[in-house]
């Protein structure tokens, strides 16, 4: 089991679209994978069709009366397994604060024995909280999405920093890696991100990969749907199958 946690500390970057056709690419190999939403506003949830009515049957309840990921997860249309998000994770910084055992729920829940089968992708919001800080302490790796502006890589350098000062934390460099997102080859910002980027972060850490600006794309969560099943052939559903096949070996290590 690998999980992947997508995150950075800006909006807009393709955080949801990264994890929800992450999720699909996984899907589409005949594995089913589980979708952790630890947005609040839950935009990954509200694409895979999950409309929970009580907090309690959402991470809330994992996070907030002990509940079994099990409990609370359900089965999509994509055949993804979805853990879905609540409104009331907003709160949880005050109701459980930053304690080392609150930062390392989502670990102990998802490492337990039988617990998970399949790889995890968690969606995070574009705070570092103690919702973000479960998703760093569960995962594997961390995937994080820069869209061809400059904001997104501030802030993807800020993510940078943030986990090395974890370091000493986790006794080990968090294995991370950084791609670009919203790629337009005939605009002149993508090219000057690209080489800063070159400069922000090691280069086997940037993704070969760069997932271009597309219609399907962006139309493809309005429909409910991962850009697999909204449009196959579309250069989304390309660029998303060879970030998955990129990451693959670091997903199947032992």
């Amino acid at each position: 089991m690998a999980i992947i946690a997508v995150f950075n500390q800006k909006g807009g970057v393709g955080k949801t679209t990264t994890a929800l056709n992450l999720l699909a690419a996984i899907a589409q190999r005949g594995q089913r994978p589980l979708a952790v939403d630890l947005d609040p506003q839950g935009h990954l949830s509200q694409v895979f069709g999950a409309r929970p009515r009580r907090a309690e049957e959402t991470l809330c309840g994992f996070f907030l009366q002990q509940a079994a990921l099990d409990d609370i997860a359900q089965v999509t249309r994509s055949g993804v397994v979805l853990c879905p998000a609540h409104l009331d994770l907003a709160k949880l910084d005050v109701q459980i604060g930053k304690s080392l055992n609150a930062v390392t729920r989502l670990r102990t829940g998802l490492r337990a024995p039988g617990a998970v089968p399949g790889p995890v992708v968690i969606d995070c919001c574009a705070l570092l909280n103690v919702l973000s800080l479960n998703a760093i302490f569960a995962c594997d790796l961390m995937l994080v999405p820069v869209s061809c502006d400059y904001l997104a890589l501030a802030s993807a350098r800020e993510v940078e920093r943030a986990l090395d000062a974890l370091t000493p934390v986790f006794r080990r460099r968090l294995p991370r890696r950084y791609v670009l997102t919203r790629y337009d080859a005939r605009r002149r910002m993508s090219e000057d991100v690209i080489a800063q980027m070159a400069g922000c972060f090691a280069p086997e850490e940037i993704c070969a990969t760069r997932v271009r600006e597309n219609v399907k794309l962006a139309e493809s969560p309005a429909e409910l749907l991962d850009v697999f099943r909204h449009a196959p052939g579309s250069k989304g559903a390309q660029d998303y199958t060879a970030l998955y096949d990129e990451l693959r070996p670091l997903l199947e290590a032992p």
